[in-house]
């Protein structure tokens, strides 16, 4: 059997595994945490496709960069342990299960649809030469998709001035 192939494998359930701990953990801390480690199982994964610079760079910005903005924003939020009486059924979770049981159905569906390869991809020889450095990628973000990195560099802004603004209406 391929060692890239059970690596790729092993990545993917860890990162399934971890995301679903982002959305089911009880304490914003833990969440947070958790998506940390999806970072770093989706860099994983961009080792396996050969793309380190990807990798790194989510290693870099997300699990570092970001998280840090996150964690600052919810400990500035001082966001403590809940405590429930118990799981409550309301409407909310309701359509939220049925949102999710739909996009599951889509999902196998669309997979179902994708045709089988007819030809098998070796990776080394369909790659660029310059394919994956940093000055491909630089040249790429700021000519091809300047408008949506600049759009998500503002979004990130916004988030994080909306998150001071909620936290000192609060104090």
């Amino acid at each position: 059997m391929n060692i890239e192939l059970v690596l790729f494998g092993a990545f993917a359930l860890l990162t399934l595994l971890s995301a679903g701990l982002v959305i089911f953990a009880k304490s914003a801390i833990s969440s947070a945490m958790s998506l940390v480690a999806t970072f770093f199982f989706l860099a994983g994964i961009y080792v396996l496709l050969w793309a380190h610079t990807v990798a790194v760079l989510q290693v870099l910005v997300y699990a570092g960069a970001i998280m840090v903005l996150f964690l600052f924003v919810i400990m500035l939020l001082n966001l403590g342990e809940e405590t429930s009486a118990g799981p409550r059924l309301t409407l909310s979770r309701i359509l939220g299960g049925g949102a999710a049981a739909g996009l599951l159905v889509v999902l196998v569906m669309a997979i179902w649809r994708i045709p089988a390869p007819t030809t098998t991809f070796t990776g080394a020889q369909a790659v660029a030469s310059g394919f994956g450095t940093l000055p491909a990628i630089g040249e790429v973000i700021y000519t091809q998709w300047l408008l949506p990195f600049e759009a998500v560099s503002l979004l990130l802004l916004v988030a994080m001035v909306g998150a001071v603004v909620v936290a000192k209406s609060r104090i």
